[in-house]
């Protein structure tokens, strides 16, 4: 069966709603409750410049194993499998070199 995709979608009773009736369909599912948990959301939002000298680090530090390398273009530890070149003794990574 074909379909023709000029055709007008809405049909004459869809038409015949009054902006009263609109109106108040609009009304009807809008809410007046405040969405508290937005407001807690952004609460834990720290801006630039605040002062973290309080704050303990909860993640446990690594120093770089034996197989990895730190890129000395974007400072990521890397494994050394991704090493590209060497350049004055600093090591580049693969993604740093394309």
């Amino acid at each position: 069966m074909a379909t023709d995709y000029d055709a007008p979608r809405k049909t004459e009773e869809d038409t015949e709603d009054s902006i009263e009736e609109l109106k108040s369909h609009r009304t009807e599912k809008q809410s007046s409750a405040v969405d508290v948990d937005e407001t807690d959301l952004a609460d834990a939002y720290e801006l630039p410049g605040a002062d973290l000298s309080g704050e303990e680090l909860l993640v446990r530090v690594l120093p770089p194993q034996a197989d990895e390398f730190t890129c000395f273009n974007c400072f990521l530890v890397k494994h050394r499998s991704q090493i590209a070149r060497e350049k004055d003794g600093h090591l580049y990574c693969k993604e740093c070199e394309s």
